[in-house]
Formats: structure tokens, sequence, C-alpha cells
């Protein structure tokens, strides 16, 4: 993680001092054998570090290693679940492709060889699209993000940007009561959505599929857009876990993304010895 991430990270006077060093093997501890769990990961903020500006992103290659690893040993039973569009995903991934809920539960793909299909969610208006970038000429340092079923205003590199950027969405949604949008805040990100869908729904519509059908979940996701996902965890048996706080209902959390991407590859490691026991 970047300097510039620790000074923005949320603090919350719940984590536990030990939260970084002991939530590995603690975390490990609670989840079910791979061939009965499916594995739910958010990306940004979660598996990767955050960085300035949403491309600037980094896979490590051990990373990648680990979530093949995991694809292979929950027999599929995989899936990121992020705002970001199926299409950046890969990008970002590439050349590794991985089942996905994208789009805040906008888009889905069940297998890394299959159709993406979109979740009955209809993309934002044009015309109300075109008014919310319009945000983005407030400061040069915001960057203007269309994922085509949402629109995400980031301020990373403008943060006295965060009120003005607020209370133009504001207006612009008391100027239009009846335009069905939600807005999601994230870190140093305002992003505009076509309401009805969200990452629950898409897990939820994931869960009845296979391999994901009747297995125990677990996700860890560090956002506010992650806790409709934390809420619906304990319909499936299931356990969430957070990222850089200690969220609402989870069953643990981690310090930062390093420490998930250690205890996914821990989770490897314990699911082998049992294996060979």
């Amino acid at each position: 993680m970047t300097k510039h991430d620790v000074a923005e990270m949320p603090m919350d006077d719940d984590i536990a001092p030990d939260a970084k060093t002991d939530s590995v093997p603690t975390q490990a501890s609670l989840i079910p054998p791979l061939r009965q769990a499916a594995v739910l990961l958010d990306i940004d903020g979660t598996l990767l570090d955050l960085a300035p500006t949403p491309r600037e992103v980094w896979v490590p290659p051990e990373l990648s290693t680990t979530l093949k690893q995991l694809h292979e040993r929950t027999h599929g039973a995989l899936a990121l679940v992020s705002g970001r569009s199926l299409n950046d995903i890969d990008l970002i991934f590439a050349p590794e492709v991985f089942p996905a809920i994208g789009g805040h539960g906008a888009e889905m793909r069940l297998q890394p060889d299959s159709e993406a299909v979109a979740a009955h969610a209809p993309p934002l208006d044009k015309e109300l699209k075109r008014r919310l970038a319009a945000i983005a000429k407030l400061s040069p340092g915001i960057l203007l993000e269309d994922k085509g079923y949402s629109l995400a205003l980031h301020y990373r590199l403008a943060p006295q940007a965060e009120k003005a950027i607020y209370e133009a969405v504001s207006l612009i949604r008391a100027e239009l009561p009846n335009a069905p949008i939600e807005v999601l805040p994230g870190k140093s990100v305002c992003e505009i959505k076509h309401s009805g869908f969200t990452k629950a729904t898409g897990v939820l519509e994931l869960m009845t599929h296979e391999p994901f059908k009747g297995r125990r979940p677990f996700f860890i996701g560090d956002d506010v857009t992650d806790e409709t996902v934390f809420a619906i965890m304990p319909d499936f048996d299931g356990l969430a876990f957070s990222v850089g706080r200690r969220a609402t209902g989870v069953a643990g959390h981690f310090g930062g993304p390093s420490d998930v991407r250690e205890f996914l590859a821990h989770l490897l490691d314990v699911d082998r010895d049992v294996s060979l026991s």
C-alpha cells in the first residue's frame, strides 16, 4: 500500500492493535474446506492496494497464482465481486479470466469461458450521465469513470473537491426526484448508478447457479458498497470479513489487502495439509 493510501485509510477505533498480526490464522480457522466453500472477493481495497487512479492498480503475480489455485480447489466456485465492469476486471487480471460479478451487480459471468450476462440492469440515462459527467469540471484532479451501468467521480487527486462533488450530485437529484438512481459513497469516490441492483443482488443470483449453489460462501470486502453482501452471508450459512475497518456483522477483519492476500495463500496451505492427512 502506498503512503498516499495509508493516509486516507478510514480509521476505526474498534480495530484491534493486533489485527494485522493475528488475523490470518484466526480467520482461516473459520473457513470450511475449499471443496465446500464459495470464495467471493471484492477487488479494490481488498485484493489490491488502492492507487491514485483506478488504472494504476497493480496485481502481484503471486495473487494471480493464488486465485487460479483457489478456482481449481473450489472446482470453479470463486468469483470476483466488484463495482468495476467485467471488461475492466479482465484487463486488470489479464491474461487470467475469472468468474465475476461486475458493475455492482449489473453483470455476471459464471465461468471463465462463459458469456457474460446482464442482470436486468439498465444503463444510466444518457442525458443524466452527461449532467453528472460535467461535475468533473469542478477541479482538474477529479477523474471521471464511465462504467456504462454507473458513473464514478474519483477525487483522490482532488480531496478538497469532495464536498462540492456531493453538493452537485444532490442538486441534480433534487431537480430529478423521480430519476431511479442511487449514490454510492466510497473511498475518495462518488459513484452514481441505476437503482434496483447491488452487489448483493448479484451474489444472490450467483448462488443459485452451479458450482456455487449449495456451498458455504465467504465474502471479503472493504467499502460501503460491500455491506449489502455482508448482510446476506448468514442466509447461506456464510461468513463476511471486512478490510481496514470492523464493519457491522462481520466474522472478522483484516488490516489491509496484503493481509487478505496472505490469508488466501494460507487457505491453500491449510487445505493442502487437510487433503494429505
